[in-house]
Parts: structure tokens; sequence; C-alpha cells
């Protein structure tokens, strides 16, 4: 299937502004405008993980909000993987966080394979964690096989 010139067409206007709104509804201080741009950010990571499967790739913390977003509303979830030729593969998110993680080789790779798609990376999204990123977001994990990296937890300290 050849993918849209907008990654918004990848999902109704409707789908679109409800996912904004989910983005607004964890976020009630970020503008209508950024939970816009996390919600394309978020296809075009989807896309990216649907044409390659396997390959190790990562959104940034933001863009994870936006993704977070997509898989609460399971049904067009579910279609949107389809209709990217995810063959018959759901793609999947399992939690985890480790906020001493940043891996920049991840995300690098991650806007490359968005660029081969026709694309390109909102860069003000796709950047290093820190205190000065756009907006705090709900999101705090962003790993996932076949689809992020995957950090094994770290043992808590035992209470002698």
């Amino acid at each position: 299937m050849p993918l849209p010139a907008l990654p918004r067409m990848l999902i109704t206007d409707e789908r679109f502004a409800s996912c904004r709104e989910t983005v607004l509804d964890a976020n009630p201080d970020m503008s209508e405008e950024l939970a816009g741009r996390i919600v394309e950010e978020a296809l075009k990571f989807v896309a990216a993980c649907a044409k390659n499967p396997g390959v190790g790739l990562a959104p940034s913390r933001i863009v994870d909000e936006g993704w977070h977003t997509l898989i609460l509303h399971t049904a067009m979830y579910a279609e949107l993987c389809e209709t990217l030729g995810a063959r018959g593969r759901f793609i999947h998110h399992y939690p985890g966080y480790d906020p001493t993680h940043y891996d920049p080789p991840i995300l690098d790779r991650t806007r490359e394979k968005i660029a081969e798609l026709g694309w390109e990376a909102d860069s003000e999204l796709w950047g290093p964690p820190s205190d000065e990123t756009l907006a705090s977001v709900a999101a705090k994990c962003q790993h996932a096989p076949e689809c992020t990296i995957v950090i094994t937890p770290k043992p808590k300290p035992s209470s002698a």
C-alpha cells in the first residue's frame, strides 16, 4: 500500500481529532496544535515500525505520548496496523521506564526510517529528553520488542 502524502491521512479526520483530544485530556496545559503534532509523529512512528519489522526503533518521550494515544483507540489502532501492512501483526508496546536511559542512535535510526517513507520527522518532537522540552507529557515509557529498545529492569536494592 502506498503511503499518503500526509501521515494524518492514515486515519480519518474524526479519528485524528479524537486522538488529539485524548492527548489533551492527559496533558491539559498543552496546546491543541502541539497535541496534533504529537499524534502525527506517532502515526509516522507506527508506520516506520510496520514497514521495518525487526529493526530496533523507538519514539522520543513526547512522541511516545502520541503512540499511547493511538493504542488507547484500540479498534482504530488495530485497523491502522493492518492498513500499514504489518503482515497480520499488531505493533505492540511493552511498558518499561528507565529515566537514566537515552539512546541517540535509536532515535536517529527511527528518524531515518521515517524519512525513507517520504516524511520528515518534526525535529522539535524527536529530540533528547530535557527540562526545556516543548511540553511535559504523561507518558513515561517507550519500550517494545522489535519496535523499540528493550531494557532489562535493574533489581531493586534489598532492604536489610
